[in-house]
């Protein structure tokens, strides 16, 4: 049964006396510490002759309830006081926790601080982007320093192995835009538009969208997922020292892979979506699944699709740029490494539908509504 630190208060002639007795161990000293503290009234002297192992932790119980009642320590053990001139010496009067400054004082602060912020990090993305246009060039000038393995291996990974992904999730858009398209055209008697909603929305917003959207949380976080680790383990300070320059070992591949496979991921997500259209079409519409295609090739105009192929690659440079970024702004330890990749999939998917909205309202204005 384990032995618990206790104390009695004994008094001789006008003086109060408290006798600890138990171990004064981190295991032992709860309920010593709660009396302790709940104890008033004046203390002359603190005797804890009886009181023995002690750790660090009791001999910083006694130091603080005697400095508390300006009482003195005495029997400490030589092991005791050791310990206790040690907290002694390293005890401190600051307040555990800061004072709060008053809001007309923290907010400018907080306001200056995150402008700041802003403005360094401006300036690292324009230092970014001033590294990947270098690289570029350096690249049209001196074909061969281009990665072609790496290229393609990038390709398969942001392309190839996304397609079951991307067509299940397709597959299942086109079905809910047209069921639900119908039951909402059924009440004008015009469910045959369907073929044209699940045309029109898919070849122009959705199939391009929701690619670019299941890239950024797939290819963008393992771009600042990889290249954080490397950062962090210090790959890319290694491969700058013997004359390898990251960006172009492995940003440059990665942002080619994702504006080059954007647009053909688009496509193929579009064409899926249609299918699930069609097959919806077959069964609940009574229209039959080939005519449902032909009729596709009737109702859509071909600047729909030039519209989705257009804005792919651009929507696959933001998703590749956002993931290369956060990962090479990857510094201190492997918390960073996870902050970071959620804040390349946070921004990416952000600046991916901001720059749809201003493509909708761009191709809108040139006729191409």
């Amino acid at each position: 049964m384990r032995e618990w630190a206790d104390f009695t208060v004994t008094e001789e002639g006008g003086q109060t006396t408290v006798v600890v007795t138990g171990p004064l161990l981190v295991s032992t000293i709860g309920h010593l510490d709660t009396d302790l503290r709940e104890m008033e009234g004046p203390v002359h002297r603190v005797d804890i002759s009886e009181a023995h192992p002690v750790d660090t932790v009791g001999a910083w119980v006694i130091h603080r309830f005697a400095e508390e009642h300006s009482a003195e320590i005495s029997g400490a053990s030589e092991q005791a006081d050791i310990l206790l001139e040690a907290v002694e010496e390293s005890a401190s009067s600051a307040d555990v926790k800061p004072r709060r400054e008053w809001f007309y004082l923290r907010v400018p602060e907080q306001v200056g601080a995150a402008v700041f912020d802003f403005a360094n990090g401006v300036r690292r993305v324009v230092g970014f982007l001033g590294a990947i246009i270098a690289a570029i060039g350096m690249t049209i000038r001196h074909p061969s320093r281009l990665r072609g393995k790496a290229l393609v291996r990038q390709m398969e990974l942001v392309g190839i192995t996304s397609l079951p992904i991307i067509g299940l999730m397709s597959f299942l858009i086109g079905i809910v835009i047209a069921q639900q398209g119908a039951v909402q055209l059924a009440q004008f008697g015009a469910e045959t538009l369907t073929v044209n909603l699940v045309g029109r929305i898919t070849l122009r917003e959705l199939g391009v969208l929701m690619t670019a959207i299941m890239v950024a949380g797939r290819s963008g976080s393992a771009f600042a997922a990889q290249i954080g680790t490397m950062k962090l383990t210090e790959e890319i300070d290694a491969m700058r020292t013997i004359g390898v320059a990251p960006v172009e070992a492995l940003v440059l591949p990665r942002i080619l892979a994702a504006i080059i496979m954007m647009p053909l991921l688009g496509f193929f997500a579009s064409c899926v979506a249609i299918i699930g259209g069609a097959v919806i079409g077959d069964l609940m519409l009574g229209i039959p699944f080939l005519t449902f295609l032909s009729r596709i090739q009737e109702v859509v105009p071909i600047w729909d699709l030039y519209v989705g192929l257009v804005k792919a690659p651009v929507f696959g440079l933001i998703v590749a740029l956002s993931g290369c970024y956060q990962g090479m702004q990857v510094s201190g330890n492997a918390e960073d490494v996870g902050l970071r990749t959620t804040k390349a999939v946070v921004q990416a998917i952000f600046m991916v539908i901001v720059l749809d909205a201003f493509f909708a309202v761009f191709f809108t204005e040139i006729g191409w509504g």
